[in-house]
């Protein structure tokens, strides 16, 4: 610096001129100084750093060059070309060096909140993750952090020592409580949402507790508005997202297919051996001519092994009439152009009960447009009640005001027949 001045008085500059000509210079220069060396350290991480780490056999650096550690490290090289020329100031010597320090805590700030998510990263490829995760408590030692950093941060550039600075803030943090309650729990609130990735905008929640159902529009620091499918507005407390349960259906857009979970209720009245004229009709059934040539051939072969006597039904083994229909449902929805073959795909039976046998149907769409989902769910389900009775199936259904007034017109009919009789 006092070279640079000597010259600028040389070349005819004043003293005081040169003085300030020279800081000026000597700011330019540290500035870029500072800049190449920031520009050199990002260059060797990027070269060197990155190359050593991607070409040695261990995996876990290579969690810390994604988070970007080496990289937000190097920032700390600026820091220190300025605390060291930083004596060449006098009269700003102090206020470089708090910002220096300012600089450097933010940083480091920084660089140990990457390498946080680097070692939840890392723990995430053991096993043991699965059942103890640790994520909640970096999360808690992030917040920590945080605060030991503003802390410091504010206690440097007001000039007091931190200790001061906590205890004044002891003294209000009841009445700052009372007051920004909301805010606070709204604020912890969103730091949980985004961290988890709970929900986003545009995300279709359901939340019965505040009736709401619908896609996510706006979250602000205290409520997350709901747009109801019935266009209704619901706000829900933030907090209220932490504290209470909610349903994301954002699994299921992602997924590409929604599921079908639905049954019909067969009359158990109607499940029957299978004669042979059934079996030939039913061979006739496009969906159905090999499953039930496979099938008999398996049954013949496995009574004649064991000579079983085949006149009475309850010897041996006898297709049913509700187990060819189920096969008929699975075959149906394997051919079906709107069904995801690639997701699970079942025709499966639940206890039966005081409706008759359940038969289930658990399948997904390969779309998950709502209206979409329905018109496929419902052109399925016309179809399976239409040809159930093709298989001499009945579907369940409790008496109506018509098959009392048929009962009764049947019993009039046959009591008609007995008087003439």
């Amino acid at each position: 610096m006092e070279f640079i001045r000597e010259q600028l008085v040389r070349y005819g500059a004043s003293t005081e001129l040169a003085g300030l000509l020279s800081s000026w210079i000597m700011v330019v220069l540290i500035a870029g100084l500072s800049v190449v060396a920031n520009f050199i350290a990002k260059k060797v991480v990027h070269g060197v750093v990155a190359r050593f780490v991607k070409r040695n056999r261990f995996k876990w650096d290579d969690m810390l060059l994604e988070r970007q550690v080496f990289q937000k490290l190097s920032h700390i090289v600026p820091v220190l070309i300025i605390y060291y020329f930083s004596p060449l100031f006098p009269s700003y010597q102090a206020l470089l060096a708090k910002a220096a320090f300012c600089y450097f805590t933010i940083v480091g700030i920084v660089v140990l909140n990457a390498c946080l998510d680097a070692a939840d990263d890392i723990y995430r490829t053991y096993e043991v993750s699965k059942l103890k995760p640790i994520k909640g408590y970096i999360q808690v030692v992030k917040i920590f952090i945080f605060l030991v950093g503003a802390v410091a941060v504010i206690a440097t550039l007001i000039g007091q020592s931190p200790i001061i600075l906590l205890s004044g803030l002891g003294a209000l943090s009841a009445v700052l409580m009372l007051i920004f309650k909301d805010s606070i729990l709204g604020l912890v609130a969103g730091v949980q949402l985004a961290s988890n990735d709970m929900v986003r905008v545009g995300d279709w929640i359901e939340m019965p507790k505040y009736h709401a159902d619908g896609d996510v529009i706006d979250i602000s620091l205290n409520t997350v508005k709901v747009r109801n499918f019935d266009h209704t507005i619901t706000m829900i407390p933030s907090y209220a997202l932490i504290s209470d349960s909610f349903r994301n259906w954002r699994g299921m857009q992602t997924s590409g297919g929604r599921r079908i979970k639905r049954s019909i209720y067969i009359d158990a009245s109607s499940i029957a051996f299978c004669s042979p004229e059934m079996i030939e009709r039913f061979r006739s059934i496009h969906f159905l001519t090999e499953y039930v040539t496979e099938r008999q051939r398996d049954i013949e072969a496995y009574n004649a092994e064991r000579r079983i006597d085949t006149t009475v039904k309850v010897n041996g083994r006898q297709m049913t009439n509700i187990g060819v229909f189920r096969a008929y449902i699975l075959h149906y929805l394997k051919q079906h152009p709107n069904i995801h073959q690639e997701m699970t795909l079942l025709v499966r039976q639940l206890a039966p009960g005081e409706y008759g046998l359940p038969l289930e149907i658990y399948a997904f769409t390969n779309t998950t447009v709502w209206a979409s989902y329905e018109t496929i769910q419902a052109d399925i389900f016309d179809h399976i009640f239409a040809v159930a009775p093709e298989f001499g199936l009945r579907v369940f259904q409790n008496p109506t005001g018509y098959d009392l007034q048929q009962a009764g017109r049947s019993e009039a009919r046959r009591e008609g027949q007995v008087g003439v009789g």
